[in-house]
């Protein structure tokens, strides 16, 4: 029978002091989770607040030498006088629902229709379909005290009456009955009927843009396909996506490429930078408070203040030293654009900061650019390169943008295969396989040949 033991062994382990750990935490945040970070700290401690003086933050945790966030050359002013942004003064939009019922009081509906009416809106998805139907609104009719209880034809007359509403489209079970709701929308010489009965039989070959098949179909001619397709496009699958009130990201730059007497700087944007200091006032009753042996919570306080402060001097410091870095290998991008990029490793940025590689992939995460070509995050400076016929190397995203230029040029009636755009860039010295450009024709979301064909 085998024999259980225990052994015991001393080893040392190298943890993570809680400073380094909120270090590595608010490094490879976005500049919104950033914000919202520095927001809360804000809230929670008593010893921490905004400075909305011009005095320089004290940087003295900070270990890169660069970081001189005082200086003009390093930052951007905002131009917001009172400290607050466009977001904070934008109206704040308005839902789908909100704006239907907006709608609905300038009716002067009976009191029992306009109940009804406004179950119906209640029922929407988010996006302002119905696509449970007649079925739906009965759920949302049985929760109120209507008498009598309402039959299916005045449910249905409030249906319609909510479908007349704008946007047109709205409360449509599914596409088809989406786009059909807005048929009196259409101004053209088209027959509707034409466009009805392409919707409601032949909706896949509206979708494919395969005007052959359609008007075969329909039996109409070529052209007069084509026009019904070209009539179908101009309807909106989506009506209501303008009132979606989903919470989608969007990208601040935390860096400005600036042209100077010497070439490219990369400057911070001050919108994202915020200031923070101990309270000067809290601080010295803490200090009173020491000397009465009443320190023990405020000394906490104290000490997650301190540390956050200096470790948001950090956090600029290395991405505005990562950012100069990029600057000087890529100045070619800010003059000529992504055809210019050069191949570009963490490990070469982080021989030259003098931090650890981990660090540059954290910087790069998250973290934009605003440049004369656009905004790019960070890691987009970065690539391995890919050899040319005359032994130098170049980055992807050039050969990428190659393959964008040649698209754009083909000619109206013969679209380029994946593989007569690798025969292309091979002309041009680039060896390429089809299925590389096959996946960087799909980065840039371009239809495969014979659907561009079709669109030609």
């Amino acid at each position: 029978m085998s024999q259980l033991s225990l052994n015991t062994s001393a080893a040392l382990t190298q943890n993570a002091s809680p400073r380094l750990q909120q270090a590595v935490r608010l490094l490879q945040m976005s500049s919104q989770d950033f914000a919202r970070a520095v927001r809360e700290a804000l809230e929670s401690n008593p010893l921490l607040e905004a400075d909305e003086g011009d005095a320089q933050q004290d940087t003295q945790d900070a270990p890169l030498s660069d970081w001189n966030l005082s200086s003009g050359s390093s930052r951007i002013q905002s131009s917001d006088s009172d400290g607050d942004g466009a977001w904070e003064q934008s109206a704040a939009p308005i839902t789908l629902r909100a704006h239907l019922h907006g709608q609905l009081d300038l009716l002067r509906l009976p009191e029992r229709d306009l109940l009804l009416a406004r179950a119906v809106i209640e029922s929407l998805d988010d996006d302002g379909y119905l696509r449970g139907g007649v079925e739906e609104i009965e759920q949302a009719v049985h929760t109120m005290a209507l008498s009598p209880k309402p039959d299916e034809q005045e449910i249905r007359m409030a249906w319609r009456r909510v479908q007349g509403l704008d946007p047109a489209g709205v409360a449509a079970v599914d596409l088809q009955h989406c786009l059909l709701l807005q048929l009196h929308t259409l101004k053209c010489g088209t027959s509707r009927d034409l466009v009805r009965r392409a919707i409601e039989s032949h909706l896949k070959a509206v979708a494919l843009r395969d005007p052959t098949r359609l008007s075969e179909a329909l039996g109409v001619s070529r052209e007069a396909a084509a026009a019904v397709c070209a009539q179908i496009r101009t309807l909106d699958p989506s009506p209501c996506r303008a009132f979606l009130q989903d919470d989608v990201p969007f990208a601040v730059p935390d860096i400005v490429a600036v042209k100077g007497g010497r070439g490219w700087q990369m400057v911070l944007n001050d919108a994202v930078m915020p200031r923070l200091r101990v309270h000067s006032a809290y601080a010295r009753m803490f200090q009173q408070r020491k000397r009465n042996g009443e320190s023990a919570a405020l000394s906490a306080c104290l000490q997650e203040a301190r540390w956050l402060v200096g470790n948001v001097a950090q956090r600029f410091a290395t991405i505005l030293a990562v950012a100069r870095a990029i600057g000087r290998h890529q100045q070619a991008f800010f003059e000529h654009g992504p055809l210019a990029l050069k191949p570009l490793k963490l490990r070469q940025i982080a021989q030259e900061v003098g931090v650890h590689e981990s660090t540059v992939s954290r910087v790069t995460n998250n973290k934009f650019m605003a440049t004369p070509f656009g905004l790019h995050e960070l890691k987009y400076f970065f690539s391995r390169g890919l050899s040319t016929r005359n032994g130098t190397t170049c980055a992807p995203a050039a050969v990428k943008e190659l393959v964008s230029e040649l698209i754009a040029a083909e000619s109206p009636s013969h679209a380029l295969s994946d593989a007569a755009i690798a025969s292309l860039l091979a002309q041009q010295g680039f060896s390429v396989a089809r299925r590389t450009v096959t996946k960087y024709r799909q980065a840039l979301r371009i239809s495969a040949a014979p659907e561009r064909h079709r669109n030609l």
